[in-house]
């Protein structure tokens, strides 16, 4: 039913009854590498382009998540999956092969929520018994996109955050075994004129509290509601920028508040300077990190709000700001 103004609370919530991460060598050597199903440490996953390795990356993911599942993809009525690149070609040519019906989505390093959310909503509307979610990146085909050519070796500022090389997907199910996903709440556009794209956290910040405020007023919670409140890829400056905005409306999460751009990656030893972004960030680390623990009753209940960063290279060279948008999935033991 919904929920105040941008909130839906489901009265039987979807399960997730299989998940599945896939990421590159970078992130293995990360502080949650054991926790991956998968490492591949060639960046080409086997292919001749970036382009095409991003495809084989969704392709394995999905396969694995399905198979943990227990399912076959004849079994699964609709796929939401989106990634980073123009067209969405990632997707499109990396899930062909599974003959699955597809929603192809993209949220910048928000799709997993967006994903998760429309897929719950598919499942707990009777639309669906069973859906793939399921999102991606990978560092040298963005790269490639929206800054520059590996080759031009060019300086970051701290403020930038690591594309990270990897995939996460879930099985959505009516029924099953598994965490249950009892709400979810839509982010809106929020635009402060920020017009740095190499401080994705800045610009992103603002969506992520507009969207945990809003969610925590429809449903009349608090932080301390939840074990984790999750945010996707702020980093250390977008994290910063998040709590204060929050304390400003009286809202306090710093003892909740996680960011699966800073989990990934160790800044010490890994130089990737503010943490990790892209839509494989969030995607890989609830997948590997999370759910296990919300699985096992360790956290009973956390608010995962991936966050995205609106911009294109058009965008960009025109002149534009950076918008931002942030989806919030309510998952539970």
């Amino acid at each position: 039913m919904q929920k105040g103004k941008s909130s839906i609370e489901f009265e039987n919530g979807p399960r997730i009854i299989g998940h599945a991460s896939v990421v590159g060598k970078k992130e293995g050597e990360g502080p949650l590498g054991n926790l991956f199903d998968f490492v591949e440490k060639d960046p080409m996953f086997g292919t001749k382009t970036w382009e095409e390795a991003e495809s084989r990356l969704q392709k394995i993911t999905a396969e694995t998540a399905i198979h943990k599942a227990g399912l076959t993809p004849e079994d699964i009525r609709y796929l939401l999956a989106g990634d980073l690149l123009g067209q969405l070609i990632a997707t499109s040519f990396g899930v062909m092969e599974l003959q699955i019906p597809l929603f192809g989505l993209y949220g910048a390093c928000s799709t997993m929520g967006e994903a998760m959310m429309l897929g719950a909503i598919l499942v707990d509307g009777g639309y669906a018994d069973r859906v793939l979610s399921m999102a991606s990146s990978h560092f040298a085909s963005a790269e490639k996109q929206f800054r520059f050519p590996l080759e031009y070796g060019n300086q970051r500022p701290f403020s930038a955050t690591w594309t990270v090389t990897g995939c996460g997907a879930v099985v959505l199910a009516k029924d099953g075994d598994g965490p249950k996903i009892t709400g979810v709440t839509t982010g809106k556009i929020v635009d402060m004129g920020l017009k740095d794209s190499m401080n994705m956290g800045a610009c992103m910040a603002p969506a992520a509290a507009d969207t945990i405020c809003q969610h925590l007023k429809d449903f009349d919670r608090t932080s301390k509601d939840y074990d984790r409140i999750i945010t996707g890829d702020l980093g250390v400056v977008g994290k910063q920028i998040l709590l204060k905005f929050l304390e400003e409306k009286g809202i306090n999460i710093e003892e909740q508040h996680m960011d699966c751009g800073i989990e990934i990656f160790s800044p010490s030893t890994q130089d990737t300077h503010a943490g990790g972004s892209g839509c494989g960030c969030s995607a890989s680390v609830l997948s590997a990190y999370v759910l296990p623990r919300v699985r096992s009753g360790e956290w009973k209940r956390v608010l995962f709000v991936p966050t995205g960063a609106l911009l294109s290279t058009v965008s960009f060279n025109e002149g534009q700001s950076v918008p931002g948008i942030a989806h919030g999935v309510v998952i539970e033991a």
